[in-house]
């Protein structure tokens, strides 16, 4: 609706990034945000700031490429969410410098998801396994409560589907390493064993060497 005059409806035949009938149109409008920038600028389904600030120069910098994105979405009638600008200070001798959005301060993030994958400023992945495997769990508890049969022929589609998505979503870039992380997933797989007729007694080990089809 641009002025009170609002255009007709049009069917959508074909979906884009987030769901959002004008994602591309978004982009196009911030396609020159980087434009002057000191530091990395990504764009993609958020728009994330990065680089190195270990001394008061850099942090001066980065702060006058947070100043420039401020002012540019202004030129274009658009302005950033202030509530879900976030900072992460990675490293161990990071100086925790402040930064400033506009006249907010930028609030501090221990923790943040970026495309689905949940990361800290450790960049350590432990809470994201956390996380996956309780959804995945979730998921085994609505088909075990909902699904009466236990055949392989039932519950292995199911698990593939709705549970094993989960496991796998960006699991190249997160990729646990620690084997308290993979324990926690491999935990999932066991119960899901368990719930199926015929491998309740059949070990995790057996089956994933496939001795067990």
């Amino acid at each position: 609706m641009i002025s009170g005059t609002k255009s007709r409806s049009r069917p959508v035949t074909s979906s884009v990034s987030q769901g959002s009938v004008l994602g591309p149109v978004r982009f196009n409008i911030f396609n020159d945000l980087d434009d002057g920038t000191e530091y990395t600028l990504s764009k993609f389904a958020d728009v994330k700031l990065g680089g190195v600030a270990d001394m008061t120069e850099s942090c001066v910098a980065i702060q006058r490429d947070l100043d420039r994105l401020e002012k540019q979405p202004n030129e274009d009638l658009m302005m950033f969410n202030r509530e879900n600008c976030k900072v992460m200070h990675p490293g161990r001798n990071n100086p925790m410098h402040q930064h400033m959005s506009g006249p907010i301060q930028l609030e501090h993030s221990l923790a943040k998801k970026d495309l689905g994958v949940l990361e800290d400023n450790k960049m350590n992945v432990s809470q994201q396994c956390v996380l996956v495997a309780k959804k995945a769990n979730s998921i085994l508890g609505c088909i075990r409560s909902s699904v009466a049969s236990r055949s392989r022929e039932v519950i292995f589609p199911l698990c593939l589907a709705l549970v094993r998505p989960h496991l796998q979503c960006c699991v190249q870039f997160w990729a646990p390493q620690y084997k308290r992380e993979m324990e926690q997933l491999e935990t999932v797989q066991q119960r899901a064993k368990k719930m199926t007729k015929g491998l309740e007694h059949v070990s995790y080990e057996e089956m994933v060497l496939g001795r067990e089809d």
